[in-house]
């Protein structure tokens, strides 16, 4: 069991109906007025942008609006919404949506002290110490985002989607309410499923033993697996909507690596070289594809953890058994399990292998090179 640090700052208000906490949570943090980001409009249908607002004035915070915040969120729009937080001159940022949306108010938050915002993507060993305060309301659970201090953009001009990092990025306050993410289609539901378990298995694949985390991962597994099946039967279940939620939101916050080490995150890098080429890919249905094929591929770095994973998430005999059946689920699902799938060209490989490479995480448990990655990803483009 490696030793660890664990520190995580971001206060989470969980529940149904809490959405109208937030106007007096950025008052209690001193902001008098807000940059709010989104997207492309789902908040004004599903009513999260009315109690949004109404709990803003209610609390006396003035605001200023930036829309169109994509999937695979970009640099430039990061920069205009930079430009006009400093010409609106606000004290905070409210990011409500997704991981798209909370992300880039992390790097919005981040570029108000910085001339070039992507210099931070750049330095990849600095970590981000200075930022504005950040507050969220998560509507889609999936990457964690609302509870760590990550944050992942694309350079679309250089094909680079890269992350930043660093203890500034902590959200101060996030809200997750399950109930408003019953109306998402089911797509989107699993994606974010898909994200949340590769990100249990970025940390459990690392090679590190620690017991307790390993048991602890095995069950976060196992029960987001559980409640997307439920939710498939039944869509409107608001329990088996938080379950997902909190395990999702337990995937990335630090505790499901804690002892571990920092991760191996090769998937990870793999997955934003495929959708930095490709935008229309969805993350989480990106890593359905790319992780079962990492573990075919690395399974010999350590045969015995692979087989643990086999028999304790999916109770199967081997490994081979285990991948079998996580990709069954994923076509249950109705996610891709192949690069045709996600409409990536066997042609495009190489160069994803590239990028993937020049992203730098390939891999802690089994460093890879360009031509493993290759390799790799001619196991998910089968023909």
């Amino acid at each position: 069991m490696h030793n660890f640090d664990f520190l995580n700052p971001t206060k989470l208000i969980f529940g149904n109906g809490t959405i109208g906490r937030i106007g007096e949570e950025i008052g209690s943090g001193g902001a008098g007025k807000v940059l709010l980001i989104a997207g492309g409009g789902s908040i004004k249908k599903n009513g999260v942008y009315d109690q949004t607002a109404v709990s803003l004035r209610n609390a006396g915070i003035e605001w200023a609006e930036s829309w169109g915040v994509r999937p695979n969120p970009v640099l430039s729009k990061v920069r205009e919404m930079i430009d006009l937080a400093r010409k609106e001159k606000v004290d905070a940022i409210l990011a409500v949506g997704g991981g798209s949306v909370i992300d880039s108010g992390k790097a919005v938050a981040a570029g108000m002290y910085i001339d070039d915002v992507w210099k931070a993507f750049e330095s990849r060993d600095q970590l981000v110490e200075k930022a504005m305060p950040l507050y969220s309301i998560l509507t889609i659970s999936a990457t964690g985002t609302e509870m760590n201090r990550y944050a992942v953009i694309t350079n679309e001009d250089q094909n680079k989607k890269w992350n930043i990092a660093g203890p500034a990025l902590y959200p101060k306050v996030s809200i997750v309410d399950p109930s408003v993410q019953i109306t998402l289609p089911w797509n989107q539901t699993v994606n974010g499923a898909l994200d949340a378990m590769s990100h249990v298995m970025e940390y459990y694949f690392m090679g590190g033993r620690s017991e307790t985390t390993l048991a602890l991962d095995e069950s976060l597994f196992r029960t987001i697996v559980k409640v997307t099946d439920e939710i498939k039967s039944r869509p409107d279940d608001y329990e088996s909507r938080a379950n997902l939620a909190w395990a999702a939101t337990l995937a990335l916050n630090g505790i499901s690596g804690a002892g571990q080490g920092g991760g191996d995150w090769a998937s990870h890098g793999i997955e934003h070289a495929i959708s930095a080429l490709n935008p229309e890919v969805a993350h989480g249905a990106g890593l359905g594809v790319v992780f079962p094929a990492w573990i075919t591929y690395c399974q010999d770095a350590d045969p015995e953890l692979f087989k643990r994973w086999a028999g304790n998430v999916w109770g199967e005999e081997n490994t081979e058994s285990g991948v079998s059946a996580m990709k069954g689920k994923i076509r249950e699902w109705g996610s891709p399990t192949t690069l045709a799938e996600l409409g990536v060209k066997r042609s495009q490989i190489r160069e994803i292998a590239v990028n993937a490479v020049e992203f730098g995480l390939t891999g802690v448990l089994k460093q890879l090179t360009e031509d493993d990655i290759v390799d790799l990803l001619s196991l998910a483009s089968p023909g």
